[in-house]
């Protein structure tokens, strides 16, 4: 007799990804995510900032894209490991994000001259608080 052990992949985490039309690093960030793992489906709107608020993502913490990946909202260009850290650990908050377009962050050119500082964004509408330095 004869067993068979079959191998699963490990299965990629699915991610949609608003972007603005006229942004080339957004396309860069989707493919930073493809070789990192996720899954990434990419939709162009003109309403980024919309999507980003209903989210619970403060204007001065927005992103130039709004990902939702599981339960929730990564905004700007986070690095994989903490998005990886996020579903990990699955805190009780909406999501995190990283605001404005910072040089040398995943999708963007440049060298990374300090630390990003990634925000966690409650979802009471509370005070964001710092997630993750990288």
């Amino acid at each position: 007799m004869m067993i068979f052990a079959v191998a699963h992949a490990e299965e990629r985490p699915k991610a949609l990804l608003y972007t603005s039309p006229q942004c080339g690093c957004c396309e860069k960030y989707a493919a930073y995510l493809r070789r990192n793992g996720f899954d990434v489906t990419v939709k162009p709107t003109h309403d980024l900032a919309s999507i980003s608020r209903k989210a619970g993502v403060p204007a001065d913490l927005e992103g130039c894209h709004t990902m939702f990946v599981d339960d929730y909202v990564v905004d700007g260009h986070v690095p994989v490991d903490v998005v990886r850290r996020l579903l990990s650990e699955r805190p009780p908050i909406a999501g995190i994000s990283l605001p404005g377009m910072p040089t040398g962050s995943p999708g963007m050119s440049g060298t990374k001259t300090g630390p990003f500082v990634i925000y966690a964004l409650p979802k009471d509408g509370s005070d964001p608080t710092i997630y993750a330095k990288e």
